[in-house]
């Protein structure tokens, strides 16, 4: 492996440029920081990969990520000081890799029971706390809109734990289009919104058939394949745009709190699709 010891060198500042948009457009390329992101991609991913820096200090730490990027990218893994590790990125604890961009499309998402929209989320960090959950709920993908946060976003990436590289994530898809594709595929679309009609506690106890003997209140079951529609952080959905959909769905508050943070309302509402979709 070569060794990188000049943080001033070309190469670490062409790096360093990737945590900027018009760079990563322009080259397909992103950045995957820290131990958990690479470890993911290089488990899940690994034909995105093209290269993978490590510090000395780091490979001994997580000897795992080591194999891996010698298996993966033999002749693309090279060394480098803290120093070049830290000027390539302030947060690649020592593991850094980067990535070729390869959008997916909207059908590739539209799989298993269970599927997220996220309608203008704009926040990074929202958007991969909510791919991480979505993971986690066991959903089949994600699919952001092109007015969201983009996806190869440093932050985005790091937000999601690893996650953007367990399932299909697609971007740049409009909500009527993919709304039709979901209903195509035989899925619900459950908007979330605190101007729902439907309480989700409601649902939950419907499918857990604690309530309403047929597991459903109205037309909504969440036993049902499922795509859920989160807005943006700011203003939601607006009327036309909830009206898309086959049902709005409120969570209800208990105390003082105006509303809930985007990703823990998102990630009450896939636990609770997931938990309907597991009962017998």
């Amino acid at each position: 492996m070569t060794d990188l010891i000049d943080p001033r060198a070309p190469r670490v500042r062409r790096i360093r440029s990737l945590s900027g948009r018009s760079v990563r457009v322009r080259q397909g390329r992103f950045l995957i920081e820290g131990p958990q992101g690479v470890r993911a991609v290089l488990r899940h991913r690994p034909d995105v990969v093209v290269q993978v820096f490590l510090t000395p200090q780091a490979a001994g730490r997580h000897p795992d990520i080591a194999e891996l990027a010698r298996q993966v990218a033999p002749r693309d893994t090279l060394t480098g000081t803290e120093p070049v590790l830290e000027a390539m990125s302030p947060d690649a604890q020592g593991v850094l890799a980067i990535g070729r961009i390869e959008p997916a499309p909207v059908p590739a998402a539209l799989t298993g029971t269970l599927v997220v929209y996220l309608h203008e989320v704009r926040d990074p960090g929202n958007a991969g706390t909510v791919i991480r959950a979505a993971d986690a709920a066991g959903a089949g993908g994600v699919i952001l809109s092109e007015a969201s946060v983009e996806l190869h976003n440093p932050k985005t990436v790091r937000s999601s734990a690893g996650s953007v590289f367990h399932l299909p994530v697609t971007t740049g898809a409009d909500l009527a289009g993919a709304v039709a594709q979901a209903r195509a595929a035989g899925f619900q679309v459950l908007a979330a919104d605190g101007e729902g009609t439907v309480d989700l506690d409601d649902l939950a106890d419907a499918a857990a058939g604690q309530s309403d003997g047929a597991g459903a209140v109205g037309a909504v079951d969440l036993r049902r394949p499922t795509m859920w529609v989160f807005g943006n952080e700011a203003h939601g959905l607006t009327l036309a745009e909830r009206g898309l959909t086959d049902a709005v769905v409120r969570i209800g508050i208990g105390g003082h709190a105006e509303s809930l943070n985007l990703a823990m309302a998102a990630t009450l509402c896939l636990f609770a699709s997931a938990r309907a979709q597991r009962t017998p």
